[in-house]
């Protein structure tokens, strides 16, 4: 839900092995105003979000998407975005592109609820965004 959903449409979904979904970006974006005014550019901590952010963010949560599915063990409950690795910006995101962001499970521990997962984001064929991301089923209530 508004302010945290970064995702604005799911274009291909592998059960339980990955997910592709898009975000618009677009000047009227909330974080866009003071990042930078003078030269808006999508911050990355928005693109794969950590627990600093005020976010739950894109590509994070297009890993939940894999990370909820019964073929991975998943079910109506949370999911938590336990660490990331290897991060790298490669290139700027601004207004008016069209963030694609592809993750791929890599590796599930179903007895712990843990998965690794590589995640990659584009805008046309650059790869603006990439890393290794762990997640971590919650418990249901």
């Amino acid at each position: 839900r508004f302010p945290f959903l970064l995702v604005d449409r799911v274009i291909e979904y592998n059960p339980g092995v990955s997910a592709v979904a898009i975000k618009n970006v677009t000047i009227n974006d909330n974080f866009f105003p003071g990042h930078f005014p003078e030269r808006p550019i999508m911050p990355g901590v928005l693109m794969v979000e950590v627990k600093t952010s005020p976010f739950s963010i894109a590509m994070a949560q297009v890993g939940g998407l894999v990370m909820l599915q019964p073929e991975v063990g998943g079910n109506k409950a949370s999911f938590f975005f336990a660490g990331i690795d290897k991060v790298r910006f490669r290139k700027p995101v601004i207004a008016g592109d069209t963030l694609v962001m592809r993750m791929t499970l890599v590796k599930l521990q179903k007895r712990f609820g843990i998965a690794k997962m590589e995640g990659k984001a584009y805008v046309g064929t650059d790869v603006v965004c990439e890393g290794e991301f762990l997640m971590a089923m919650g418990q249901e209530s």
